[in-house]
């Protein structure tokens, strides 16, 4: 191994840091913004709008879940992550149209943000958690001690991106004229910035993952799951998922009943409370338990899954008792 291998990181390290950090950009972008949106061209109740972000935050957080899983088992890392990006930036040009059409057309332009809202939610699950696990699979095993550094410098792109996109998209989609009066009309090129960063970053990983973004051996990362038998693969690949159909049936119903149990518990406050967050928490217990369903999972990834599950739930609590400490 000649030195430049043992000192420099892999260029495919770049190339990830790219790709997240334009990506960070167009979601930390869209978020400083969306609730202004909201509330000053869509007339909606600040509580209303508070609601919307809080479930839309909450289901940006959850759906990695399912874009990981679907990752792994079928599609594979690439797959998803151009998926999912091109469904941001997609995400973002309807809320550019839904900027740009309120002032003629108020119902049609909540409609388009609900689609958008949606449309992001799901391009976000697919592509957060896949970029992320590339950048381990880019190092030899001799050289997993650079991986610290690796993800330092990763998460520096996420930084960069989260701070250039909420100095940028304000700055176009927040106006205000100099006594202060804000222009309600502007949010739409903010929302504009968000899409073309996030084209950017789809651009910029499409068109360099063949080259750069490859194991220590030149081989593609991140490819379509093999479907051989378990005992082929190395630690960390993806395989097929085995779920019987009495597990997806009890799945859809579990669904189906936790989301009308925490509606009625919720009955009474706001309505949009009441159809996005039961979403939020019977999705987010119907997928945990699909997920150790799967009969392809061996004994130590399910014990791995089980400790996830365990740390989350003790994290979640002592947020909650925080919460309503600051309240009282």
């Amino acid at each position: 191994m000649n030195q430049t291998s043992q000192t420099a990181h892999p260029k495919g390290l770049w190339v990830l840091f790219g790709t997240e950090m334009w990506e960070r950009f167009n979601f930390y972008g869209m978020r400083a913004i969306l609730t202004l949106f909201m509330v000053n061209s869509l007339m909606m109740k600040e509580a209303d709008s508070s609601l919307i972000y809080g479930g839309f935050l909450g289901l940006c957080y959850l759906t990695p879940m399912l874009g990981g899983f679907i990752s792994d088992r079928f599609f594979g890392n690439r797959n998803c992550i151009m998926l999912g990006g091109l469904m941001m930036a997609v995400g973002q040009l309807i809320l550019f149209g839904s900027a740009s059409v309120f002032s003629t057309n108020l119902d049609l332009a909540k409609t388009l943000l609900w689609v958008a809202l949606t449309i992001i939610i799901f391009g976000n699950g697919f592509f957060k958690p896949n970029i992320s696990s590339m950048v381990g699979s880019l190092y030899p095993k001799q050289e997993k001690s650079k991986l610290d550094t690796a993800f330092t410098i990763f998460y520096m792109g996420i930084n960069l991106g989260a701070f250039l996109g909420q100095l940028i998209c304000p700055l176009v989609g927040d106006v205000k004229d100099p006594g202060g009066i804000r222009d309600i009309h502007a949010f739409k090129w903010g929302f504009l910035a968000a899409s073309l960063a996030m084209l950017i970053g789809t651009a910029v990983f499409y068109f360099l993952k063949n080259k750069y973004v490859v194991t220590p051996e030149g081989k593609p990362l991140g490819g379509l799951p093999k479907h051989n038998d378990a005992s082929d693969f190395e630690e960390g690949e993806s395989q097929k998922a085995v779920f019987s159909a009495k597990s997806l049936l009890l799945a859809a119903i579990s669904f189906v009943v936790l989301f009308f149990v925490f509606r009625y518990l919720l009955a009474g406050t706001n309505p949009v409370k009441t159809i996005i967050y039961p979403i939020i928490y019977a999705l987010g217990l119907t997928l945990a338990g699909l997920i150790i369903s799967d009969k392809s999972l061996t004994k130590v990834e399910l014990q791995r899954i089980l400790v996830i599950y365990i740390v989350g739930f003790l994290l979640y609590s002592s947020g909650q008792r925080s919460n309503k400490q600051v309240h009282h």
